[in-house]
């Protein structure tokens, strides 16, 4: 078998066999398989796509290829949720603590930052001293402890994917369905988790621009879910404007500490609320989803999510008072205010270009080596539908050197539509799939 032969077989879009799939991402972790040819596979799935046989040999060859973590020795249903990523979307830092305040077992892993979207786990890393380098005997004594831990991709869980993860990042490749879709369930599944809530964005901001790839997306991984006997549930929702306020890794978690005293914004507050309430439902605290919403309003009401993700950055060698102090986060050295050209009502906010705007004064990464400056990013002053005069700031951009601020501010500024009537009020959760 040649790796060069398989590449060519699925530039031209035959289906790869189980064992073919097997020795690609069993080459490639090993490293007898080099970057280049994995990078050349990776381009071809995206052009070619994969059957749905495919997507589970891929799945089951990246568990496969680390070892699979037994929660069974802590009492309860293990659940994760994850989203395939968005602009300003920080609802894990939100959900997860609802959750885990209710009684939920909820064994959180994260990923970085890919392309425009943020990273759960460079947000928390703003944190000083936070760890998310946990090993899973650290992350089974958390959870044991607090019901919730955030970790990283470790070595041992899913190592094909952790390679993979950051190739398709500096690739071009990250949009691809059937990667994204094996990408997450390997780690869920192999996390020891019993169910899965997932977040599937679509829109300019989401990797899904269309609703029926985000719906086709969803569906592969809820298949990929039952097929493992795990429970897995898929809102889809809209990412055509960011979510909450704030764009940026410091920023998001200020903006995640005022959402948990019941002060965030509208839309973040009801996504964060529908997927906790999902949590807590698949977790068996509650027997029907309409009881799992008002206990997780109730976590929300009474700070119970709040000193929850206190305790979890305590735990992980963080201090707890960055929620109370901002001042003890990153702050960046300068703002610039885009500043509306007219008055009228904001028609859209195009959520890429705001990603693209923060990655490129450092909130993001341009290559996998790249660091990020976990200060700066967006702060928006608007959202969709509000009437604004001319001269009104729009956004503010927070900025610790000014290389690429000028290129940032432009692209911000052109992201904003301003028409003369209002537009139609868009739903944020648009499908529920499983």
């Amino acid at each position: 078998m040649r790796t060069v032969d398989l590449i060519h077989r699925k530039r031209d879009g035959e289906e790869l066999s189980a064992a073919e799939i097997a020795f690609l991402v069993e080459g490639y972790t090993r490293g007898e398989i080099p970057e280049y040819q994995m990078s050349a596979f990776l381009m071809a799935t995206f052009f070619a796509g994969m059957s749905d046989r495919e997507v589970s040999a891929l799945t089951e060859s990246m568990i496969r290829s680390g070892e699979s973590v037994d929660l069974s020795e802590i009492p309860g249903v293990k659940v994760d949720k994850h989203s395939t990523g968005g602009v300003g979307d920080k609802t894990s830092l939100i959900s997860a603590p609802l959750a885990a305040a209710a009684g939920v077992v909820v064994p959180m892993m994260s990923g970085r930052a890919l392309g425009h979207t943020g990273g759960t786990l460079d947000k928390l890393e703003s944190i000083p001293g936070f760890r998310t380098d946990l090993t899973v005997d650290e992350m089974k004594t958390q959870l044991a402890k607090t019901n919730l831990a955030f970790i990283g991709q470790s070595p041992e869980v899913a190592p094909a994917d952790g390679r993979m993860y950051s190739l398709r990042d500096s690739t071009a490749t990250v949009e691809s369905i059937p990667l994204i879709a094996s990408s997450i369930m390997s780690k869920k599944i192999a996390e020891g988790v019993d169910a899965v809530v997932l977040d599937v964005k679509v829109g300019s901001g989401a990797f899904m621009k269309k609703q029926v790839e985000a719906r086709r997306l969803a569906q592969m991984m809820v298949g990929i879910g039952r097929r493992v006997d795990k429970r897995v549930q898929a809102l889809i929702t809209d990412m055509n404007q960011p979510l909450g306020y704030a764009i940026g890794n410091a920023l998001e978690v200020m903006e995640v500490s005022q959402t948990l005293q019941n002060a965030g914004p509208s839309d973040l507050t009801r996504l964060s609320l529908e997927l906790a309430a999902r949590m807590i439902f698949l977790g068996r605290i509650t027997k029907t989803l309409d009881e799992a919403r008002e206990v997780a309003q109730q976590k929300l009401l009474d700070g119970s999510g709040y000193r929850k993700l206190k305790e979890v950055i305590a735990a992980q060698g963080g201090n707890p008072q960055v929620l109370d102090r901002f001042d003890m986060l990153p702050n960046a050295t300068g703002a610039r205010e885009i500043a509306s050209p007219r008055g009228g009502y904001i028609s859209a906010i195009e959520a890429e270009s705001i990603g693209n705007a923060s990655q490129m004064i450092g909130a993001g990464r341009d290559i996998k080596e790249d660091a990020i400056d976990p200060a700066v990013g967006v702060i928006l002053e608007v959202k969709v539908g509000q009437k604004i005069e001319a001269g009104s700031v729009l956004c503010r951009l927070y900025y610790t050197n000014e290389e690429r601020l000028e290129e940032a501010a432009d692209m911000v500024e052109d992201a904003f539509r301003i028409s003369q009537s209002a537009p139609e009020e868009r739903e944020l959760i648009l499908e529920v799939v499983g």
